[in-house]
């Protein structure tokens, strides 16, 4: 199977396919790379776009009125970006840049189009895509907008994609802790001060300079759940 298919094979929205109908979405696909600091897309592209992530990280972000930047999240592999303006055909009013050399498959709007009506299903499970989405905004709305740093910085671990390490769940930092403070509304150093806390708490513990292994996974859902 090549590049291109795994690209496909590997994400939620298409695993209700068979093998003979992912490849055939994947006839639709065109693999593209974007170097570590390489715009993928910016605000107004004229040609609406759906991108699968294959491997790397993309940061997504919204410019403000006073030209501040705004992160709204960073996605990974088997990530999907680009669902509203695909079902909605509007141009993306966001900007997307490689924070490490990225590998993408990516469907205009016309030939997913098409395979949608084909295999209905693939909207379906875009639509659970965007409400599991939802779910998470909303739990971190409600941490930011408490007084509750720690909470927000939960609310963000737990909201991170994890995998398993010596049967605990561990996360990685996608931005450095700059951004990251920056999208949560805080300080790098309170951040720091934040995640110390909860390491010290025995609920994380803090893996080098990226990495966090989450100890506690209810611990950490009370903590980012403000009271």
């Amino acid at each position: 199977m090549s590049e291109r298919d795994l690209c496909v094979t590997r994400v939620p929205i298409f695993q209700g396919l068979t093998l003979q109908e992912q490849l055939r979405v994947a006839d639709f696909a065109r693999p593209i790379l974007a170097g570590k600091g390489e715009i993928v897309y910016g605000p107004g592209q004229p040609v609406s776009r759906l991108l699968v992530m294959h491997s790397g990280q993309v940061k997504i972000s919204h410019e403000s009125a006073n030209g501040q930047e705004q992160i709204l999240r960073t996605v990974t592999d088997g990530d999907v970006v680009g669902e509203r303006a695909f079902l909605t055909g509007h141009r993306p009013n966001d900007l997307a840049v490689a924070l490490e050399d990225s590998r993408m498959c990516v469907f205009d709007h016309s030939d997913l189009a098409a395979l949608l009506r084909e295999y209905p299903d693939i909207s379906q499970r875009m639509l659970r895509t965007l409400s599991d989405r939802l779910s998470s905004v909303e739990r971190l709305l409600a941490a930011i907008t408490s007084s509750d740093v720690t909470a927000r910085v939960a609310a963000y671990l737990l909201d991170l994609p994890g995998s398993m390490r010596e049967g605990t769940v561990t996360v990685t930092l996608p931005m450095a802790k700059q951004e990251i403070a920056a999208y949560l509304g805080t300080t790098p150093e309170t951040l720091s001060r934040r995640l110390a806390a909860l390491s010290a708490s025995g609920i994380i513990e803090l893996d080098g300079r990226r990495n966090v292994r989450i100890l506690d996974i209810d611990g950490l859902e009370r903590v980012a759940t403000p009271r």
